[in-house]
């Protein structure tokens, strides 16, 4: 769905449906207090009979408003509180169920109108857009019988001062981009293994560059990663019949001298957890493990829909994990790309076994920064649960940056401490680094093992293994996170 903006008095704007929020507080403001003065004081009679009190939660459909020419008007409860990102999604998420399958065929919502807190025009109205959006996503191309398309097409944003249309046009541009990048991540991680494979992801790639010209994509094969001493990647793939793929995306939005940003996403497009094989009980859940890249591609969709201003190299380690024949075993040493060896105790950690001949390879684009994303330790999830993102990284500055940007966006992340002390867990008596430090401590030491490749540059690390998807039910899906996190922060490095 695009949105547009709409300004004029509010009583003869023509639409299907006119949504207005309404507070608990005694007095009318805004848009409620301009229609109801343009009603004869319909909507004051309608609080007085206790039909809507201004609860959040609470809506009140109201037809054929006398002296207003939309068909319907939806009041909508806000509450008495100060609304805040949560709050205000949910205010959202609200109308957005009693809209698209309702009478209308479009809407003018007034909802940026409302104060929340920390958020100036623009920033609400990218949020709205991103809330609604994300609220009309639907995933159904595996269902014999689709989803029916909801009746609501198209979405007005209304603003009492043309003055305001450049922040809003503005704040829908970035969030149908950003929606737009963190629904084809919603995609990609919602399709099944035997669809989406490390051959798919390469192939999604190249189809995102023919639809962005500005993006180049290079897909290296497993010989190509071979000549490159990318053992510790090879060794993910060697029990599976789908050969490992190491994708490039680049897009040049500054000049050719700048710096590029470099993301670099954790592709498992399936984790069985190779010889170290995971429990039956909910396996088909690691599909999602190839969120990571999932996002990168996201993010790439965005930032180039914006044409943001800026460098960006973008890095895919895709391989599926499988026990074989072939499988590597516990207790095999590798050589990385970096020449450090590593002793895999434990095959079912093999995230960071693609991320760190990935990470070793993004030196020679000398980068800015660079950031991984992964869906890497389940040990995040008991830390942080499923509602933030953690973070870990050498370099302060940017660990900061990623977590104002998540602030902004509503998408947030929590810092991890990169002690030291911790290094030691990943001593090997027989290899430079074990691949696990032990049950104590097993998100941080990942990052720990992650960090010895990543000398060369700043350096930070998003563990997304409790925000990438919903788990369980009708509800389990993916969530397109980080994707507006790392868009922000990419927004931000060009002001």
């Amino acid at each position: 769905m695009d949105f547009n903006v709409k300004h004029g008095a509010l009583a003869t704007i023509k639409t299907g449906c006119l949504v207005v929020g309404i507070s608990e507080a005694k007095t009318l403001t805004g848009p409620a207090a301009e229609l109801d003065a343009a009603s004869g004081g319909q909507i004051s009679a309608a609080i007085k009979r206790g039909d809507i009190t201004g609860k959040q939660g609470q809506s009140l459909m109201l037809f054929a408003l006398p002296g207003v020419t939309a068909q319907r008007v939806l009041l909508a409860g806000v509450g008495k509180d100060e609304l805040n990102d949560r709050s205000f999604r949910k205010l959202v998420a609200s109308v957005t169920a009693t809209l698209k399958n309702g009478g209308a065929t479009d809407a003018v919502l007034t909802l940026t109108d409302l104060p929340v807190k920390d958020r100036d025009l623009y920033a609400r109205t990218r949020l709205l857009v991103e809330a609604v959006r994300d609220n009309l996503y639907v995933f159904d191309q595996f269902k014999s019988k689709k989803a029916d398309k909801p009746r609501l097409a198209k979405c007005s944003l209304w603003s009492a001062d043309k003055a305001d249309a450049d922040a809003l046009q503005r704040g829908i541009q970035h969030g149908q981009a950003i929606s737009d990048g963190a629904s084809l991540t919603r995609d990609l991680g919602n399709l099944p293994g035997n669809v989406c494979t490390p051959t798919y992801l390469a192939k999604q790639a190249k189809a995102l560059a023919k639809q962005f010209n500005a993006i180049e994509v290079e897909v290296l094969e497993e010989k190509d990663m071979k000549a490159l001493g990318m053992g510790s990647l090879l060794a993910v793939s060697a029990g599976s019949a789908e050969p490992a793929k190491l994708i490039r995306l680049s897009y040049q939005g500054a000049d050719a001298k700048a710096q590029p940003h470099v993301l670099v996403g954790k592709g498992i497009t399936f984790d069985t957890g190779g010889i170290s094989i995971k429990p039956g009980a909910g396996m088909d859940e690691m599909k999602y493990d190839m969120c990571g890249a999932a996002s990168v591609l996201g993010v790439f969709r965005a930032v180039v829909a914006m044409q943001l201003p800026i460098n960006l190299t973008g890095i895919i380690a895709a391989a599926e994990n499988m026990p074989s024949g072939t499988a590597t075993k516990p207790g095999d040493i590798v050589t990385s790309m970096s020449g450090q060896t590593i002793e895999i105790l434990n095959t079912d950690a093999e995230g960071r076994l693609v991320l760190c001949d990935a990470l070793t390879y993004a030196e020679r684009f000398n980068p800015a920064s660079v950031v991984d994303i992964a869906t890497l330790t389940g040990a995040c999830i008991i830390a942080l649960g499923t509602k933030t993102t953690g973070v870990m990284g050498n370099n302060q500055e940017l660990v900061s940056q990623l977590l104002d940007a998540g602030k902004q966006a509503g998408d947030r992340g929590w810092e991890l401490p990169l002690f030291e002390e911790y290094q030691e867990q990943l001593d090997s008596p027989f290899a430079d680094i074990a691949n696990i430090g032990g049950r104590e401590a097993g998100t941080i030491t990942a990052a720990c093992f992650l960090s010895r490749f990543t000398k060369a540059y700043p350096w930070a690390h998003l563990d997304i293994a409790g925000t990438a998807w919903v788990s369980g039910g009708k509800e389990k899906g993916a969530t397109g996170r980080p994707v507006p996190l790392l868009t922000q922060y990419l927004l931000n490095q060009v002001g």
